[in-house]
C-alpha cells in the first residue's frame, strides 16, 4: 500500500463496504409493501425483486445495486488514491453487497454491484461482458447462467485488453466471489433444474 497512505486506504475500503451493504432491493420492495426476502428465491437482487415487486422495482434495484459499485470507484478516482486503493475498494463494495452488515451479512449475489464496479474501472470491458450476457441469455433465458458466463469472461477481457495488474487482480477476485455466491445455481444448472426467467414466477435470483 505504498502508493496510498494507510488511513485513506482503510477509510476508502470501509466506505466502499458500507456503500455496498445498502440493501437496495429490500428498501425498494418495502416501499411497495413487499418483503423480497420472503418471496420467490428470497434473494435481494434485481431478478427476484422484479418477480416479487414488479419490473419497475427490479430495474430500480439493478440501477441502485450498480451504483453501489460505481460510486466508490468514482470517489477513489476523483481523489487519485491509486491503483491499489481502486482494487481494494472494488472488492470491498462487492463484499458489502454479498455480506451486508445491515442484513446480518446475508445479501445478494453481486452481479449488479460487480457491473457498477467495472463500469467505473473498465467501461469497455463491461460492454463486452454485457454482450456476452445478452447472447447467452438470448440462447438460454437463464439469468444465472448468463451472469456466470459474463462474470467469468470479465477478468479475461481485462487481461486481453492490457488493463493494469490491479484491475485484473480485482477482476479475478470479484469473479470468484460472484461465482461462489452462485453455487446453488450452479448445482441446479448441472442437474438441468435451473428455471428460465419469467416475470411473476418464483425462481432463483442471479443478481
Amino acid at each position: 500500500m505504498a502508493e496510498t497512505p494507510l488511513i485513506p486506504f482503510v477509510l476508502a475500503v470501509i466506505g466502499a463496504y458500507l456503500c455496498g451493504s445498502i440493501p437496495t432491493g429490500v428498501l425498494i420492495a418495502r416501499q411497495l409493501g413487499v418483503d423480497v426476502r420472503t418471496v420467490g428465491s428470497g434473494n435481494i437482487g434485481a431478478t427476484n425483486v422484479a418477480r416479487g415487486a414488479g419490473k419497475k422495482a427490479g430495474i430500480l434495484t439493478l440501477l441502485g445495486d450498480a451504483a453501489k459499485g460505481l460510486i466508490p470507484i468514482l470517489v477513489v478516482r476523483f481523489f487519485a488514491l491509486g491503483e491499489m486503493t481502486l482494487a481494494g475498494v472494488a472488492i470491498a463494495a462487492l463484499l458489502g453487497h454479498i455480506f451486508p452488515i445491515f442484513l446480518g451479512f446475508s445479501g445478494g449475489k453481486g452481479v449488479a454491484t460487480g457491473l457498477g464496479v467495472f463500469l467505473g474501472l473498465a467501461p469497455y470491458v463491461i460492454l463486452l461482458a454485457l454482450l456476452v450476457f445478452a447472447v447467452t441469455f438470448a440462447l438460454t433465458r437463464i439469468v444465472s447462467l448468463s451472469s456466470l458466463v459474463a462474470t467469468a469472461a470479465t477478468p479475461v477481457f481485462l487481461a486481453l485488453l492490457a488493463y493494469p495488474r490491479g484491475h485484473v487482480s480485482a477482476g479475478v477476485v470479484i469473479a470468484g466471489l460472484i461465482i461462489v455466491s452462485h453455487r446453488e445455481n450452479i448445482a441446479r444448472l448441472r442437474k438441468g433444474q435451473e428455471p428460465k426467467f419469467s416475470l411473476g414466477k418464483s425462481s432463483s435470483s442471479a443478481a
